[in-house]
Parts: structure tokens; sequence; C-alpha cells
């Protein structure tokens, strides 16, 4: 039995067997240079060529949507499916779990952890959120150096380990967990745009310390799971929830699928929260005005006590803030789908097993979507203003059957954190901080280091 595609076919005599070949390519590694070199500056500039073009990544073709529409009917369409060359090189990484995962598995691991999600869960996971928020504000003190970047990684991935998985001893392994994904999360980039598998077999040191922490965060994970059967509780969380979930046949899923599920979890909800923390403080030392914006609007929601969970419904700048901080300096960056089928895209045919690739970067500074797309405006998500943005140029928790289950968890988080530190501390730049980005799998500031200095 075939699956046919469900895109509808190109009327006779108007489609084109191919995309336009990118220009800019080099022999033997194609566009591969141009996404080690440059990628910040190359993908925005690939829309030039159309809205669809040919990239040669070393010997394979793939194929980059540089259109917001044409990307939302992809995202949108079984016929293409999570997998590409991102995704198999977070295979390594992430196994079978639900970000990596097709199909009726897919369907079936969403449904297991989306429960964890619900609000009234998030409610009660809120009491971690601010203790854990209030314990990093406490560690600083007046005129400290703080690298923002290992702070809340730290932070975010206590929240996550207490929280959705209760898990005992967090503060040991939640350092653990930070170095090891800091160092995966490098060598990683590297592998999906150059997959050359022996060159990652030979025994150099960035091999030897990919390796190491590799396999330091899979050990990590699976002491997270054999603490948890060993102590014979049963709390009403996530991780138990994995523990007893079921296959297709009813049968108790696998140790390598609950360890699966695990790693994924924790890296979504420390690597990408940390990341956009990152930034968003950054961005806010950057912009002074728009950080005393922020601190104007948190001490009139709070009147001086502690930022709660409660609060941040009424913090409509703060929402604002952290939309245009998503859209400007995104974490993800960009990602890959694969054809599941012989397909059309933007009257092109797509043979199956192409690899497609998209930049949420690319697609969130569009100058044909954005008004000074460039610029750093959080008054931009104004309701008024909002209503003029293209909704598939900015989905930082993705679309469809794929958009993050965990979409309200993170921006709760994000919220709690920030009005946290904005409401106890200023942060600014020292001679040592460096902005740019810092490329790997996920975006950051090259060197956060921030000054903190104590409010009035």
């Amino acid at each position: 039995m075939t699956v046919e595609s469900t895109l509808p076919a190109p009327a006779p005599g108007t489609d084109q067997e191919q995309p336009p070949l990118a220009p800019g390519g080099v022999p033997l590694l194609g566009h591969a240079w141009n996404l080690l070199r440059d990628p910040l500056g190359f993908l925005p500039r690939l829309r030039d060529g159309g809205d669809i073009v040919r990239l040669r990544l070393g010997p394979k073709t793939a194929y980059a949507v540089c259109d917001p529409e044409l990307l939302a009917t992809l995202l949108k369409s079984p016929d293409f499916i999570v997998g590409g060359p991102l995704w198999d090189t977070m295979g390594v990484l992430l196994g079978k779990g639900v970000a990596t995962s097709n199909g009726p598995l897919h369907r079936r691991q969403r449904r297991a952890i989306q429960p964890a999600f619900r609000m009234d869960k998030i409610h009660e996971y809120a009491t971690v959120m601010e203790e854990e928020a209030r314990a990093m504000a406490a560690r600083w003190s007046d005129g400290q150096t703080v690298d923002i970047a290992a702070e809340v990684f730290r932070t975010a991935t206590r929240i996550v380990a207490r929280s959705v998985l209760q898990v005992e001893s967090a503060d040991e392994r939640a350092d653990r967990l930070s170095a090891a994904l800091h160092t995966v999360f490098e060598g990683l980039y590297r592998r999906m745009i150059l997959s050359f598998g022996p060159l990652y077999r030979l025994p150099s040191p960035a091999n030897r310390r990919f390796g190491s922490a590799l396999a330091d965060l899979h050990r990590l994970v699976d002491e997270i799971v054999a603490e948890r059967r060993a102590s014979g509780s049963n709390p009403d969380d996530l991780l138990a929830t994995l523990l007893d979930d079921r296959d297709e046949n009813g049968e108790t899923v696998n140790e390598q699928e609950v360890h699966d599920q695990v790693v994924s979890l924790v890296v979504a909800g420390a690597e990408n929260v940390a990341k956009t923390l990152t930034w968003v403080f950054q961005l806010l030392a950057e912009h002074p005005e728009e950080e005393r914006r922020l601190h104007t609007e948190v001490v009139s929601v709070t009147d001086g006590r502690p930022v709660a969970f409660g609060d941040v419904k009424e913090l409509a700048y703060m929402r604002n803030l952290l939309t245009e901080s998503m859209r400007i300096r995104p974490a993800v960056w960009i990602l890959t789908r694969l054809a599941a089928v012989d397909t059309t895209l933007g009257g092109y045919r797509i043979p199956a097993g192409s690899d497609i690739v998209y930049s949420p970067l690319a697609m969130q500074r569009d100058p044909r979507a954005f008004t000074d797309h460039l610029a750093f405006d959080p008054d931009r998500w104004l309701p008024e203003r909002a209503a003029d943005v293209t909704p598939a140029a900015h989905a930082p928790f993705s679309v469809g059957n794929r958009k993050c289950p965990g979409d309200h968890f993170s921006m709760a988080e994000l919220a709690v954190i920030l009005g946290t530190v904005v409401s106890r501390w200023r942060l600014v730049p020292t001679p040592e901080t460096d902005g740019s980005a810092r490329i790997g799998i996920t975006l950051q500031p090259r060197r956060a280091l921030l000054r903190v200095e104590a409010r009035d």
C-alpha cells in the first residue's frame, strides 16, 4: 500500500521540477560552508531567491522554505514529518521521545504527557517556579557580575526537575545537566551541517568532550528513573505517568522509551527556556528604557511584594516584551522536516525522502511581515498593531500537531523568573559582555556577563 500526497498537484504546465538553486555554494561543501561560516546572515538572504530554494549540503540536496504562509502549509501537512538533518543529529540526544517520533507513536506519547501541562497542573507547579526564581535572585549581591546564561539554565533545570518530574537531589543534578547539555549542544550543530560520520569517531579532544558529556547526560536520566523506581513512591506527576504508560498492545512501554521521553522533557524544559531568558536579559541590558517600563509595570502590579504566578495575567507589557524577545532573538533558529511521500510545495515537486530546512529566525525577521523588522519593539504586539502581523510569521511554539505541549508552562516560567529578577535587580552590560550570537543547535549570547545593581 502506498501513501499519496494530501497536497494538490500543480496545474498542468505550471509546475517546475525543481526550485532555483541558492547562490553562494562552494565545491564539495556546497552551501554547508555558508551555514558554518555565517548562518544568521545566509538564511535570511535565501528569501531573495524565492519562496523555496535548493541547498547543497555536501553530497545531499535540501529545500529551504522562505515564505511564512508556505511554511504554515508545510507544518500542517502530513506529507512532511519530523526528520531531516536536525532531527537525525538530535537523535543521539533525544532518541525516540515525543520531540522526534512520528505517526501513532508520537500521538500516543503526546497523549501521555499532555495532562501534565494542563492549566490546573501549572498552578501546582507555580510554587516551585516562585521558589527557584527567588532563590536565584537571592544568590546575587549588589555590583556582582553574573553569568546570566549559567544562572538561568540552572534555575530552569531545577524547575523542570522539581515540578514536572519531582526529582530529588535537584541541586547536584542540575549542575551536571547544565554542564553536559552545554557541551552536547555545541557539538550537535556541526554534526548537523557536516554529516561526515567517520570524522566524529576520531579521538579528537572535541569528540571526546562531546562523547563524555552525552554519556553523562544519559547516565543522569537513568539515575532519575532508577531513583523513582527504587523509592516505591507513586506521586501524581509526569514521571509516574511515563513509567505506567502502555503501548498499542497494552504492554508497559520499555525502559528506553521512558528514558527518551525524560530526556526530551528535560531538554525542552531547560535548554529552550534558559536560552530565551538569557536573550531577554541581554536585550533588557541593551535597552534600558524598555527595562524601566517593565520594572514600572511589575511594581504597579505587585505593590512591592514578591512576584507570584497569579500576577502573570496582569503583566501585559511583560507578555509583549517576551513575545518580541522570542521574535527577534529566538533560541530555536533552524529546524528541519522530511518529505514522507512524493509531494508538492509552492508549485514545486518535492521527492519523498527530501530534507526541508527552515529558519524561524529568518521568518521572524522578514521585512515583508514586520515593519522595522530588526528593531526591538515590544509595542508591536499591542492588539491594534499585532492584528497586522501574519500569524505564520511568528509561531515560537510551532503549530499543528507538533505545537509544544508545554507552551503555557514555559510562558508562566519565563514571566515568574523575569518578574522576580526585575523587581529586585537592574542588569547592565559589563566590558566583558558580548551580545553577539553564539551558534549552536540553539542560540544564546556569546558572553552574557551582566552586572546586577540593587533597586533603590
